[in-house]
């Protein structure tokens, strides 16, 4: 029987200098490919609705799509950790409603733990989670539920006072009880120094190879995203071209009458 990967899992490869490796996923087939290729965590992230629904940012994302998306995955049984976003509005406004919703991502969902954003001002919300003894990964430096406040996609802790809030938001997330932590578009040595200092595993994002692990969203590494081109995103295949291929191909063969065959028909 396939051992399943938990939390106490992922702080142990912290322990021993193992990197974690980390992707989003949306659905059942992709989840089944990535799971059997050993992936240590499938994020069942909200950047899905940039790259699945393609809104312009993450923040008209639901409940119950995170609750549909989530299930999808689970559905392929997964031995990776799974952990689902919490969507913006579903737990900066009241603490009974975070506890509620990061249930429902557990209980209705399938997910083994919830990812949210946000530091120091989140801190009370980790806690009160982490006390119904659900996981919680935190999320802090480019948090793409601020990009209002952020004015954009824009590194973040460049200068002294906000890499210095930074450091306190990762103590004090720590401190609430978060498992891990991912660190976003922060300076690779401002993700060194938070690295070294905390016991949870950080799990980088543009922020440079010192972390514990790295997480990519699906979409990004395949070329299926043409919205966005983050510096720090590797495209390790071009699906697009794949399908392009394929989609165009079909096309011809039923023009043309060329498809379908006989091999292809009842008789």
């Amino acid at each position: 029987m396939r051992k399943q990967v938990t939390i106490l899992d992922i702080q142990k490869m912290k322990a021993e200098g193992t990197k974690i490796s980390v992707l989003t996923c949306y659905d059942y087939p992709t989840a089944r490919i990535m799971d059997s290729c050993g992936i240590d965590v499938i994020l069942v992230g909200d950047s899905l609705g940039v790259v699945v629904a393609g809104h312009e940012n993450t923040l008209p994302v639901t409940m119950e799509e995170m609750l549909y998306h989530t299930r999808a995955v689970m559905r392929a049984n997964p031995r990776a950790l799974v952990v689902a976003d919490m969507p913006f509005l579903s737990y900066q406004t009241d603490l009974s409603l975070a506890r509620t919703n990061a249930g429902r991502l557990i209980k209705d969902g399938g997910a083994a733990a919830v990812k949210l954003e946000g530091g120091a001002n989140m801190a009370e919300t980790i806690r009160a989670i982490t006390m119904m003894d659900i996981p919680v990964m935190a999320h802090i430096g480019l948090t793409p539920q601020s990009i209002h406040r952020m004015g954009g996609y824009r590194v973040q802790g460049k200068k002294e006072e906000q890499a210095d809030q930074l450091m306190a938001d990762a103590l004090a997330i720590e401190a609430a009880g978060a498992f891990a932590v991912v660190l976003e578009g922060i300076p690779q040595k401002l993700a060194q120094r938070i690295t070294g200092r905390l016991a949870i595993p950080t799990i980088g994002i543009g922020a440079g190879p010192d972390c514990d692990g790295q997480v990519l969203v699906l979409h990004d590494i395949l070329g299926l995203c043409e919205k966005y081109s983050p510096k720090f995103v590797k495209r390790y295949a071009d699906v697009s071209s794949v399908i392009s291929d394929a989609v165009n191909a079909y096309i011809t063969e039923v023009k043309s009458g060329e498809f379908p065959t006989e091999a292809h028909s009842f008789n």
